[in-house]
């Protein structure tokens, strides 16, 4: 019993619900009354005292502050959007493109798809037949409805503003540094004029944000940065397949059996199956991002001056080629029966509009010169053995007999009969005076997997032989998925400056971080509204400054460290290298592709890495910031918000 009394007297043991205890008597186990404590329970519920307004909006702030940054990303992004009535910049390309969708003709853009069938499903929920032309400057009609295909657009800029948000979250900045971040992407001019227009942009950095944001909050870092990206962009072009099921401008870029499925080609349509002497066709290579091997009546301006051959993506008359006897057999007899081509067997190609000989000799090609050069010389009496090909097949997709070589389904490779060499379309291109075409090579390398050395039959016209079913055989998903990705990625290295030609959009990588420069998108008449894609000073600025002042914090840091001082802890370590390191990584990959390529390049290629380097921004603020005074860090964040 004095314990008892002691603990309540000593205060140790006294809490709000002490001051209503009270002893009642209570037999002990051996039969003696002691003094139990007994709670009143009427009395000890005591009122919570009300929740004020700050204490509320403190608690919910993670719902009410980005709902707010949303509102206003909404409107800066909607206000008066339809403005502009006329085609603005790139609204001619990514719109025509959506048009191909809604028309489900197969195109060919170095850009991948999913945007673009956004954009698509943009102008099908406007009621868009996709018949409009989307050339640049054109009033837009009154039957489309451009308003709604734009705010759909601007949809995807606007969800960037809570990505930004809750990514900031995640990264462990403190709430003004988070409140920071998000008014910088919410109020940086070039991501809020880009949102505006029915282009691919606001996509890209919408599905930027949320790969990072995904990444930030899953534990394995490989699923929300590598697995989940993977896969939706293989999804994204089986969903491209699918839907551009008619045939389209695109389809010289494809495979021949690709070509061959879709509807209303022309490619194995009413073909025969075997190829014959005396046969006229089109022969394709299969190289990835192969065109259609090619002649026109220009020369080489430099090496044998002979007749350019090329490889050529459009379908034209100057594709085609006759099978013909080589000039130690007897001549062509059109009235004869058909001779069938088969493996092993020597002949010449003639040109069909020019009637000349595909030729190769003993001088370097015009840009591979470790190669030789190929030709159209002479005619079909005037020529030599190097106008001689021997056929070597590769394979045959619906059958196991080399003796035939058939339409679509067999790949072959054409060895120079006297120089030993084979027939090549890499990925070079020839410059201007080759119209910028693929360069068509003899490679001595003798590769058999060398697929820039395949070929096939496209199309073929011969009148003595029976037309073949040319949807019997399908190509396989991955292979198109392939094929399509490496004639994008080449086509894209082909869009290089022409330094015939000014270009006055185009800009240089060393221009972006320093906003050095901006871009027109429109005309600049004065009866039309004008845009120009200008950044935000203090965001570009100081997110390049910032890039800088990281490597400076984690060189000091890193000094201190090897000199004794440790005044990080380990959850001060974590927080630099996921909050500040990360980032940076993040800006370097996402900019150092453009340092690199040689291709025309422009300001709005650095967006993504700008927001790299905005989070990089806010991780600076916030680490100098986060020990200082709560009057001092309102006051610089204030003054930060204010520049905005």
């Amino acid at each position: 019993m004095a314990s008892d009394q002691g603990v309540i007297a000593s205060g140790a043991d006294f809490d709000a619900q002490a001051i209503r205890r009270r002893n009642v008597p209570s037999t002990s186990p051996n039969g003696g009354l002691v003094n139990r404590v007994e709670i009143d329970e009427k009395k000890t519920q005591a009122k919570k005292s009300p929740q004020s307004i700050l204490e509320f909006l403190d608690e919910w702030e993670f719902i009410i502050a980005p709902l707010i940054f949303t509102i206003l990303a909404f409107f800066t992004r909607l206000y008066k959007i339809g403005l502009s009535p006329i085609v603005t910049w790139d609204e001619a390309h990514f719109g025509k493109f959506g048009s191909h969708y809604l028309k489900r003709e197969f195109y060919f853009d170095v850009h991948p798809p999913l945007g673009k069938m956004l954009v698509g499903l943009s102008g099908y929920l406007a009621g868009y037949n996709g018949s409009f032309e989307f050339k640049s400057g054109e009033r837009y009609p009154e039957e489309l409805n451009y308003t709604f295909m734009r705010a759909f657009n601007s949809f995807f800029g606007a969800v960037c503003i809570p990505l930004a948000y809750y990514t900031a979250r995640e990264l462990n900045l403190k709430r003004p540094a988070v409140w920071f971040v998000t008014l910088m992407v919410l109020c940086e001019n070039s991501y809020t004029t880009i949102s505006r227009f029915i282009l691919l942009d606001s996509m890209l950095l919408c599905f930027t944000f949320t790969t990072l944001d995904l990444a930030a909050h899953l534990g394995a870092r490989v699923i929300g940065l590598i697995i989940i990206p993977i896969l939706v962009y293989m999804l994204s072009f089986a969903l491209h397949f699918a839907i551009l099921e008619n045939s389209g401008p695109g389809d010289a870029q494809m495979s021949s059996l690709f070509q061959a499925n879709l509807r209303n080609t022309e490619v194995g349509k009413d073909s025969p199956l075997e190829i014959a002497y005396g046969s006229r066709a089109t022969i394709k290579n299969m190289g990835y991002g192969g065109g259609l091997l090619h002649s026109h009546v220009q020369t080489y301006p430099e090496g044998s001056g002979q007749q350019q051959v090329t490889c050529y993506h459009h379908k034209d008359a100057n594709n085609e080629w006759w099978f013909y006897p080589n000039r130690s057999s007897p001549e062509f007899d059109p009235e004869a029966p058909p001779k069938f081509v088969g493996d092993g067997e020597v002949l010449r190609l003639i040109h069909s509009q020019t009637g000349r000989n595909l030729h190769s000799h003993e001088v370097s090609a015009p840009i591979t010169k470790a190669e030789k050069e190929v030709s159209c010389y002479g005619n079909t009496t005037v020529g030599d053995d190097k106008d001689h090909w021997t056929i070597e097949v590769v394979k045959d997709v619906a059958s196991n007999d080399r003796t035939r070589i058939r339409t679509l389904t067999t790949a072959f490779r054409l060895k120079h009969t006297t120089l030993g060499c084979y027939l090549r379309a890499g990925n070079v291109n020839l410059p201007q005076w080759g119209f910028k075409q693929i360069e068509v090579t003899c490679t001595k390398d003798n590769n058999p997997r060398d697929v820039y050395t395949h070929w096939n039959v496209e199309a073929h016209w011969n009148d003595k032989l029976p037309a073949a079913d040319a949807g019997a055989y399908k190509s396989p998903f991955l292979q198109d998925f392939i094929h399509l990705n490496v004639a994008m990625m080449t086509s894209n290295n082909a869009l290089v400056p022409d330094p015939d030609k000014q270009d006055d959009l185009a800009s240089q990588f060393w221009q972006w971080p320093i906003l050095n420069v901006g871009l027109r998108m429109c005309g600049w008449d004065d009866n039309i509204v004008k845009y120009f894609l200008l950044g935000n000073p203090l965001v570009y600025w100081g997110s390049t400054t910032s890039l800088g002042g990281l490597a400076l914090l984690v060189t000091w840091y890193l000094i201190r460290w090897q000199r004794g001082y440790d005044e990080l802890k380990q959850a001060d370590i974590d927080q630099i290298h996921y909050a500040g390191i990360y980032p940076v990584i993040g800006w370097f990959l996402h900019y150092m592709p453009f340092v690199a390529m040689a291709r025309v390049t422009y300001v709005h290629h650095y967006y993504p890495a700008l927001y790299f380097a905005i989070l990089t921004f806010g991780f600076i603020t916030d680490w100098m910031l986060r020990s200082q005074a709560k009057t001092l860090e309102y006051a610089v964040y204030s003054i930060l918000a204010a520049s905005h």
